[in-house]
């Protein structure tokens, strides 16, 4: 049993992913930090109680990516001969399961406080002997809340799609979950102010229905990539390119009469096979393994597909060079 080779960035993306990094760790610092602002000023805001839940929950993308990023490189070895890059999708799928539950909780929290009809109020604090309304510290520090997250999630969003990273892509739209919860927070503390009770938990609930959204789309995606489905671009989660590339390269071999191929999504690598019936035997193997080379040095994403000859496929969709 040979393991597959070692994976490493290209040269001219390891910068990106250092970069990706810094930016994961400076995530992680901000998210604190912004976690201890709210939960000192949210006095009985519920859109303030639900937008420190949503930083805390903001953490999971980020400490996955972290903790994946120590992992997915290792050596393939006897136990592992893949290596470990399906640790990427398992981080993806916490990631996912993160924005999800964000979306659920404030939908439920919101609707529960509409029903019960609860009358949230702002109180005063004493600020060096100065009393302030409360509702101005709050509305501070989701100011804190809103554009760092938003410059960090567009920051991250180009790194994603470089790397093929869908755990950093997720990461970027949970900031966008952060920004969005802060700016509904923002309009619930002022609607307090103007007497409606009322207006806390709308504004909470209107965002949830889209991180919800984008929750359940993540997550979807998520595990269909666990249970091997084709693999799927990072931003709109359509059937890569790639493998109309591939499809292309095999379609354009004169000694090949017909084949199918089929490639699966192990973190931020493709595996594969393709059958093909030759119409030739003469130097076969050497003819396999330069196809077998040509494919794999088609993108660095690609790093494995094993090309097996056989004497003749089924008449179905995939036997004419289509995905099986």
């Amino acid at each position: 049993m040979r393991p597959i080779d070692n994976f490493e960035y290209p040269a001219e993306l390891k910068p990106v992913f250092e970069k990706a990094k810094k930016l994961e760790w400076i995530t992680v610092a901000y998210l604190l930090s912004t976690a201890a602002v709210v939960y000192l000023t949210m006095g009985n805001s519920q859109a303030m109680k639900t937008a420190w839940f949503e930083d805390m929950l903001s953490l999971t993308p980020s400490l996955s990516f972290l903790i994946a990023s120590r992992v997915f490189h290792k050596k393939p070895n006897k136990d592992f001969p893949y290596g470990y890059h399906r640790v990427v999708s398992i981080a993806y799928l916490c990631s996912a399961v993160a924005l999800f539950a964000v979306g659920a909780f404030l939908i439920f929290d919101s609707t529960a406080t509409l029903i019960k009809q609860e009358h949230p109020t702002i109180g005063i604090k004493v600020i060096f002997g100065q009393e302030v309304w409360l509702g101005y510290l709050m509305i501070a520090a989701m100011l804190y809340g809103t554009f760092p997250a938003m410059i960090l999630g567009r920051m991250k969003l180009p790194l994603a799609k470089k790397l093929h990273e869908k755990n950093l892509y997720t990461d970027a739209e949970m900031n966008k979950a952060d920004w969005m919860t802060a700016s509904a927070a923002i309009l619930g503390v002022l609607g307090i102010g103007l007497g409606w009770w009322w207006a806390d938990a709308v504004a909470a609930l209107v965002i949830a229905f889209d991180i919800l959204k984008d929750g359940y789309s993540n997550l979807k995606q998520a595990v269909f990539d666990l249970m091997d489905e084709q693999p799927k671009t990072v931003d709109d989660q359509k059937t890569d390119p790639l493998l109309h590339q591939v499809q292309a390269i095999l379609k354009h071999q004169p000694w090949i009469q017909k084949f199918s191929f089929r490639m699966r999504e192990e973190g931020h690598i493709y595996l594969g096979e393709a059958y093909v019936v030759p119409s030739e035997e003469t130097g076969l193997v050497a003819r396999l393994e330069q196809l077998s080379e040509e494919l794999e040095n088609l993108h660095w994403r690609i790093q494995e597909i094993v090309i097996m000859p056989v004497r003749d496929l089924p008449d179905e969709p995939g036997a004419g060079g289509d995905l099986v």
